[in-house]
């Protein structure tokens, strides 16, 4: 049985923050494991990327405790802050890293996050536009840098309904998510019919929260918007399938696993065209499974609403398309197998050299 021992941050199973990364995460240990891995996971608190000296003390201690050749797959978010913990470790055991958001200047010093990724046997992206990016970031062999896609679950196919009004953000509330450019241009559609329910964690920086709720109180659509707070499992495929269309108006995707989310269960996107959405959203034989805009343009952001909204030919064009990517989606059994083969090819074998 081939083993590796896989490093991420404390709290990946808190029902009351979950993330993509940390449902990446969860997935492919239990996928891994589903392919006869021996998977053991080393959880390591700290407020990463940004860890206090005791943190990355606390991680030196879990990697010292991994054998010597042994597999060790570490998550990005601890992976770009721990230079100095890991690049001492790299000689020792076989260092594999999983990206899931390039982080370099933006919460730690790039060549740090470089030196990292330069010194694993490879390096595990989920998307290509991330891919991508860390090679031209960092000047990666491309032959070590890999995609391995988040999965989709597959889903009962939302009705919809006529008028196409019950619109749906799946996201923590936070400034990058965008929250604040989709109620500028919820406000520019106000005297159409829609509601909007917002589903994401509220504690993640409550002044960006009471900034929204006083947005939304002047603007006179309280009871057209509800922020619902995070959701998981069976409460969140209840939001898809009640949902018309996703609205997704991030400044910044790497991915954006909540855009396959929806589709699986046959439901358009409108999404700002940043980062890895374009990936996610994919194109069919029926066109493009939804409408993507600008990033930072809550005027070209309320357009696409209007026209969603007023054309009915168009939504249903848009939900023909979404049921038949729906129909192609991989699942997270295939996303297990390429990080599988990622790390056999990194050299893992039985867990020693």
């Amino acid at each position: 049985m081939r083993t590796v021992h896989v490093v991420v941050p404390d709290g990946i199973d808190d029902p009351a923050r979950p993330s993509g990364g940390n449902r990446y995460d969860r997935r492919a240990c239990d996928g891994l494991h589903a392919l006869g891995w021996d998977v053991r996971e080393l959880a390591v608190p700290g407020p990463w990327p940004r860890p206090d000296p005791a943190d990355l003390a606390r991680l030196a201690r879990t990697v010292g405790t991994v054998p010597d050749g042994a597999a060790v797959l570490v998550d990005g978010l601890i992976a770009s802050a721990a230079a100095a913990v890991l690049l001492p470790q790299a000689g020792r055991v076989r260092l594999v890293v999983l990206v899931h958001m390039p982080l370099g200047d933006v919460a730690v010093p790039a060549e740090a996050e470089g030196a990292v990724l330069a010194a694993a046997r490879a390096v595990v992206t989920t998307s290509a536009w991330t891919r991508a990016e860390l090679l031209a970031r960092h000047r990666l062999p491309p032959d070590r840098v890999h995609v391995a896609r988040p999965g989709a679950d597959p889903d009962d196919e939302a009705p919809g309904t006529p008028g196409g009004g019950r619109l749906l953000c799946v996201a923590a509330v936070v400034p990058h998510k965008g929250h604040d450019l989709l109620l500028e241009a919820l406000r520019r559609v106000a005297e159409l019919p829609w509601s909007c329910t917002v589903v994401g964690a509220l504690d993640r920086d409550p002044t960006f929260v009471a900034r929204l709720r006083r947005t939304v109180d002047r603007s006179g659509l309280t009871d057209r918007i509800r922020l619902t707070g995070p959701r998981r499992g069976e409460g969140l495929r209840r939001e898809y399938r009640a949902a018309d269309l996703l609205v997704l108006p991030s400044r910044l995707e790497a991915y954006g696993m909540v855009v396959t989310e929806a589709l699986a269960a046959g439901v358009p996107v409108l999404a700002t065209d940043v980062g890895g959405v374009r990936e996610a959203v994919g194109r069919t034989g029926a066109g493009q499974p939804g409408v993507l805009v600008p990033a930072e343009d809550p005027a070209a952001l309320g357009e696409a609403l209007r026209r969603w909204l007023c054309d009915a030919g168009l939504r249903e064009r848009l939900r023909r398309a979404a049921r038949e990517r729906r129909r192609v989606l991989e699942g997270w059994d295939a996303t297990a197998r390429r990080v599988a083969a990622v790390l056999a090819a990194a050299g893992v074998d039985q867990g020693r050299p």
